[in-house]
């Protein structure tokens, strides 16, 4: 991971706040500009693992194909107290998705990047709602394998919670 490349400034061009006034959510736009309400939308979810490396590359790969197709990666974290969300959020959703950057920057892709804190299936699907969204894509494995044994994989959840396409890529 390469924290130290050069990317424009990430000033939230929008945040969600809970009733108590915690920081959920911040979006960072990375080229798209007006957030786009064209109907070929996807959102790509990115936890820094290497399955959600794949799934970005296969976004990049179906969105050069596809016309007028906009981009929207999800990064979760898990919940945080109010304190913690104000100063760790933002730097830890850039963290993990720093490597998308990398791709997307590099694939000449204009993408917004949405960190959200909650359970990652719900906030996924709750987002691609919200986005209306054509279609998430989705590793098939992220991190946190021992999670998954007990819980389920969160690409499972995503599949039978959403009522819009959802693509696994491993």
């Amino acid at each position: 991971m390469n924290l130290q490349r050069q990317r424009p400034a990430q000033i939230p061009i929008d945040t969600m706040r809970d009733t108590d006034g915690r920081l959920v959510g911040l979006t960072i736009d990375c080229g798209l500009g007006v957030i786009s309400t064209s109907s070929n939308t996807w959102l790509v979810a990115v936890d820094g693992s290497g399955h959600s490396q794949h799934a970005v590359a296969e976004a990049i790969r179906l969105a050069t194909k596809m016309k007028d197709c906009t981009l929207h990666v999800v990064n979760v974290q898990h919940w945080m107290s109010k304190e913690a969300a104000e100063s760790d959020l933002m730097n830890q959703g850039l963290a993990a998705t720093d490597d998308a950057w990398a791709l997307l920057d590099k694939a000449g892709i204009p993408w917004c990047l949405h960190i959200v804190m909650g359970e990652a299936a719900d906030s996924i699907v709750a987002l691609a709602d919200t986005l209306g969204c054509h279609g998430v894509v989705i590793g098939s494995r992220g991190l946190g394998a021992a999670e998954n044994l007990l819980v389920g994989s969160v690409a499972y959840k995503v599949i039978h919670l959403s009522r819009i396409a959802v693509l696994v890529v491993r």
